[in-house]
Order: structure tokens, then sequence, then C-alpha cells
């Protein structure tokens, strides 16, 4: 598989948090002729979609996007996006702890765990992986014990233990991330005479999978 060209460089924040949008599915529905269905996902994994031209209010932002955008030539190149609603571990307004998020349990010999974030409760819950945490954020516990001995992987999300748990020893985590995210056009049209009139250009943004 060729590697999808990535900056790890994120979209400016101060115009991340006017965004619009949120996750998508799809499936696959067949109504039958008793008028019941038959459903099927066709992506395991959600997708994420914005419109970030929301959140341009001056033409100091105006330019700074169209410089963001021209240095990932459109649609080519990836860049992290802080996700205004979901982009932490925690609750929403809650701080980071290293209890927030289960990642697996010990088996004695492993020392690699990606890191996840688990949507919903007791009937299906929904595991994301996160592969793009932002540095210094992210915590881990270790049989409900915070540990410091560790590294994170910015490459794919994942954080290495120094020695392994022992079997059946839950390993947990907290941290912020961002999503890795490509711009969903080629063309931005800026139009100055309708943005000081009050209309915002559109800067649509789409998540994408690195691995």
């Amino acid at each position: 598989m060729p590697m999808t060209p990535f900056h790890d460089v994120r979209f400016p924040t101060d115009i991340a948090r006017g965004a619009r949008g949120g996750p998508e599915r799809r499936t696959e529905i067949a109504t039958l002729g008793s008028g019941f269905e038959e459903r099927n996902a066709v992506w395991k994994h959600s997708r994420r979609r914005w419109d970030a031209g929301l959140g341009v209010r001056t033409l100091a932002q105006l330019s700074a996007v169209v410089a963001f955008f021209e240095e990932r030539r459109g649609r080519l190149v990836g860049f992290r996006f802080k996700d205004p609603l979901d982009h932490s571990s925690a609750a929403p307004g809650a701080a980071v702890t290293p209890f927030d998020q289960l990642l697996g349990t010990g088996d004695g010999e492993t020392t690699r765990f990606a890191l996840r974030k688990t949507y919903g409760g007791a009937f299906d819950p929904y595991r994301r992986p996160i592969p793009k945490p932002v540095a210094g954020t992210v915590r881990v516990a270790v049989g409900g014990v915070e540990i410091v001995g560790f590294a994170l992987d910015l490459a794919d999300g994942s954080v290495v233990l120094d020695s392994a748990p022992a079997e059946g020893v839950a390993v947990a985590a907290g941290f912020q991330f961002d999503t890795p995210v490509r711009f969903d056009t080629d063309h931005l049209e800026v139009d100055l005479a309708a943005f000081e009139a009050g209309s915002v250009p559109s800067v649509p943004l789409v998540e994408i999978r690195l691995a």
C-alpha cells in the first residue's frame, strides 16, 4: 500500500472551533418484499466530515486558510484537525486521567498498546482507533496505577511500555488527540465582496485513514 502523504501539522485551531460537522457511516439497506429490512455496515469505522469555513471570521484567518491549503496542495496531503467537539479521552469539560480508556490487558509479553476511544455502553460499544494523539497529553495506567515508564509512538498512536504487564492486568490511558484529515476540494473559492458582506467560504475537510 502506498504511503499516504501527511504533514504532522494542525489546522489553525481558532478557525477549527467554528467548524460544523461530525461522524458519517455507510450502511447498505435492502427492503424485502415483506417490508422487513436487511442492513449491512459497509464501513467498520466511521468517517468524519466538517466545513471549517464557518470558523473564518477575519481576512487574516482567510489568508491563513489559503496558505494552509496551498502548502497541503489541496486534497493531496493530510494534516491534523482538532475536532471542536471530540478531541479528548475524557468527558467534555473533564480533565484527562490515565484511567479514561481501556486499551487492553496484559499477556506477559506485549508491550505495545494502540490508543483507542470507546463510544457507547452495554449494547455494542464502538472502539475508535486514535492514530494522532497530542504529544505531552498522554497518561498511562497499568493495573490501576499510573506509570511513567512508557514511550509514545506518534507514527501510529501507540504507547510502548518499558515492561510487559502480567497476564490479565488492565492497561488504560488518557489523552488528547487530533483527527487526520485532508481538504475535500482542490478549489477554494474566495469572494472578498461576499466575505465582507457576511458570507463565509466553504472549507470542506474529510477524515482519512493512515493505515
